[in-house]
């Protein structure tokens, strides 16, 4: 993805994708605490005199996310900025408009910013389309299959052993998910948890595989893996949709965790977020 660069400092990349639902339902997907943790992690708008000010994302014990509100336009758009992608880098700025298309959908444009006098976080910058793509499927998948149902997810993620390739590898052998394609049919083998459904979304780069699972209850699987420039990361989102989500989730997590610490060559002991 190339950066866009202005004479004014300010350096952006944009992505684009249509999502079914009206705008009114796309708003309560993107920009509401619950809409949000339902395709990626559990969220919350703080607000003051009754308008958001805030945007709070959980990622697990110790880990969260917080970037300002800074324009709120509903159901059109609303942006907030948060610190540097890494240590030193200025603040980005991130802008989600919603356009209504023909037929029942919206096109969403995702804006990220921030304005440098040098070339020195352009890379950075230009990576943020490969780390959205898994959960911007999700939110397509969520849209068209589970609108306006509330979710609780059950995730985890662990260090194991190799390189990226080797980590995922081993992730993939063992749930018998090796190129597996879009539209297929996938069970998880003997010895893991109960999950059965159709793979929605397989990508290798980054690796990322959805699935619409429908047994034992409804839900999407996101398996991953990722390089955090230390151990080798694999992990899986199952965000469980409906009544009965909750219960399923609960359920999930000490059985998901069982079966990684015999089946992986993970690092040290799994740790568990819901």
């Amino acid at each position: 993805m190339s950066v866009k660069k202005e004479a004014s400092g300010r350096r952006s990349v944009e992505i684009r994708f249509e999502v079914p639902g009206t705008p009114e339902e796309v708003w309560q997907a993107i920009a509401t605490g619950p809409g949000i943790s339902s395709w990626l992690m559990p969220a919350e708008f703080e607000e003051s005199h009754g308008k958001p000010v805030a945007l709070k994302l959980s990622f697990g014990p110790g880990g969260e996310a917080r970037s300002e509100v800074t324009a709120w336009d509903p159901p059109r758009m609303y942006a907030g900025q948060s610190e540097g992608l890494m240590p030193g880098s200025p603040p980005i700025a991130a802008e989600w408009h919603i356009e209504a298309q023909a037929g029942g959908t919206c096109v969403i444009r995702l804006v990220h910013s921030l304005f440098a006098s040098t070339d020195d976080w352009d890379d950075q910058l230009g990576e943020i389309e490969s780390g959205w793509s898994g959960f911007l499927r999700a939110l397509q998948l969520y849209l068209q299959h589970f609108r306006g149902q509330s979710s609780t997810l059950t995730k985890w993620m662990l260090p194991v052993a190799g390189t990226e390739a080797e980590a995922w590898a081993a992730l993939a052998t063992a749930l018998g998910l090796q190129r597996v394609k879009a539209g297929q049919r996938w069970t998880a083998p003997a010895g893991a948890p109960q999950l059965s459904g159709v793979v929605e979304y397989a990508s290798e780069a980054p690796n990322d595989i959805l699935v619409r699972v429908d047994q034992p209850g409804p839900a999407i699987a996101a398996f991953g893996s990722v390089d955090m420039g230390g151990p080798s990361m694999v992990g899986m989102n199952l965000y469980c949709y409906g009544e009965q989500g909750a219960a399923l989730a609960t359920r999930q997590a000490p059985l998901w965790q069982a079966w990684a610490r015999q089946h992986l060559p993970i690092l040290e002991e799994p740790s568990q977020g819901g």
